[in-house]
Order: C-alpha cells, then sequence, then structure tokens
C-alpha cells in the first residue's frame, strides 16, 4: 500500500471537509509490517487549550480509538498530552515542547492549538480533530490539495450559527435583543460572528457583542448582558466556550438568560 503524503489528496462529505491522508494511510495503520519484527513505537503528541478535566472524555475516545487500530500504550504507543488549560499563551511553549520531544505526529483540537503547532513545525504532521473554514482561515490553500504538514477534518457549516439564532427568536416571543458570546482571538469565532451578525438583520434582531479571551471573564460578560436587558444569548462554539460550557451554562441560568449553544 502506497503511504500518501499529507496534501495527496481531499475529500469532502456533506459540510465536513477531510484533508490529506498520512492519517489514515500512514501513521495509524496496520501497527505491525511483520511478525518477527519488534513493535515501533509511535510517538504521538495531542495539543488542546480546554483543562484536561473538561476534554478528559475526548482523550479517552481518542485513546479507545487507537486501541481498535492495535496501538496501546506502553507497547508500540506513547501518547504526550499537552493542554494550554484554557490559556491560549501558553501554546506555543507546549507546541515547542512536543516537538522537542520528538513526536511522530501532533493531533489538535481548535484553531489556535493548530496555529501553534504549524508555528512550532513544517515538517511533523499535524492532524487537526477539528477546525472550522480551514480555508478562508488560512490554515491551507486549497482543500483539495492542502499541501505542507497540515491535514485532517475542517468543518464547513457557517449557516449554523444563523440557524442557532432563528430557533432563538423562534422560541422566545418577542425576542428583539439577543447576546452573542464569543472569542474574537479565533479565526473560526470570527466567521461565525459574520454569520450571526447577516441573520440577525434578516430577523430583525439587535445583536449585543461580548468578547471573551479567559474564563475569568465569563461573570462579567453576563452581567453586562443583564445591564443592557438582553433577552437570550448565543454563544459561539470555541476550545474556550467549549472547556468551560458548565460555568457559561450555569451564569446563563443564573441570569434567567434563555440561551441556544452549539
Amino acid at each position: 500500500m502506497r503511504r500518501l503524503r499529507i496534501g495527496d489528496w481531499g475529500l469532502r462529505i456533506g459540510g465536513t471537509a477531510i484533508l490529506g491522508g498520512a492519517l489514515a494511510l500512514g501513521y495509524f495503520t496496520a501497527p505491525y509490517a511483520g511478525a518477527a519484527q519488534p513493535p515501533k513505537v509511535v510517538r504521538v503528541g495531542y495539543l488542546g487549550v480546554s483543562p484536561q478535566a473538561a476534554s478528559a472524555h475526548l482523550i479517552e475516545a481518542f485513546r479507545q480509538g487507537l486501541r481498535d487500530l492495535g496501538y496501546v500504550e506502553g507497547q508500540n504507543l506513547a501518547l504526550e498530552y499537552r493542554s494550554a488549560e484554557g490559556d491560549e499563551a501558553r501554546l506555543p511553549t507546549l507546541a515547542t515542547e512536543l516537538v522537542r520531544n520528538g513526536v511522530d505526529i501532533i493531533v489538535t483540537a481548535g484553531q489556535p492549538a493548530i496555529r501553534a503547532a504549524r508555528a512550532a513545525t513544517s515538517t511533523i504532521p499535524i492532524v487537526m480533530a477539528i477546525s472550522g473554514d480551514a480555508l478562508r482561515t488560512g490554515l491551507v490553500p486549497s482543500l483539495a490539495r492542502p499541501g505542507g504538514n497540515i491535514t485532517g477534518l475542517s468543518i464547513l457549516a457557517p449557516e449554523l450559527s444563523a440557524k442557532r439564532l432563528q430557533l432563538l427568536n423562534e422560541t422566545i416571543p418577542r425576542l428583539s435583543h439577543v447576546a452573542v458570546l464569543w472569542n474574537p482571538e479565533n479565526p473560526d469565532s470570527r466567521v461565525n460572528w459574520e454569520g450571526t451578525q447577516v441573520a440577525a438583520l434578516r430577523l430583525g434582531l439587535v445583536l449585543q457583542s461580548l468578547e471573551v479571551r479567559a474564563a475569568g471573564e465569563f461573570p462579567a460578560a453576563f452581567a453586562a448582558m443583564s445591564r443592557q436587558r438582553a433577552r437570550g444569548v448565543a454563544v459561539l462554539a470555541d476550545p474556550l466556550t467549549v472547556g468551560h460550557r458548565v460555568q457559561i451554562v450555569e451564569l446563563a441560568a443564573r441570569h434567567r438568560l434563555p440561551g441556544v449553544y452549539f
């Protein structure tokens, strides 16, 4: 079987673009070339933003998927997990650490982690577990031929932000003012914010933009929503909001704000 280089092919299923082929057809195929050969230990780095406790179930699913493919930690797999624990400023250091430790491949979750990994290496394959529009945000020059060392999944669904706003409008009688909680540091969130603004114009809604860059800013953001009499809140998908989703839902309930989430 030929091992494809990253960027050799691209595939789109629905709103998801699957880029490159190294993950499926190179590193994570059958682990042994022959029964007599000792197992090669594959070193996989995982780089994320969300706190480890909040993404523990995802990490365990990742480990199980690797076990299903014949990769077992302590035998032929070494998994190095690095989490910025919600602080994106730590990502460059963590990415450099993975490169220095000689990982064979880096799996990333979210735009900030992808960009940190890309800045740290141009040779080690980077697999995007999830990304927004990788083309529009400049991660790859083409979905069909991404080139470079980045492959993975790109979710192309800007209309979903608009649909969620529509659902909120249909649910709340006489809705006029909606707060939008989002992280402007994430290029994917900027794309979603633009789509939400377009939908608001069509629905006749006034949006209140609440920008958050750290978990400590959530309470002040919800207090601002209450002061300006928002009648609902839309939360845009981002590693920051995903990682602190419990806190966000609790704050929405405390302020008696109906919410729509990703």
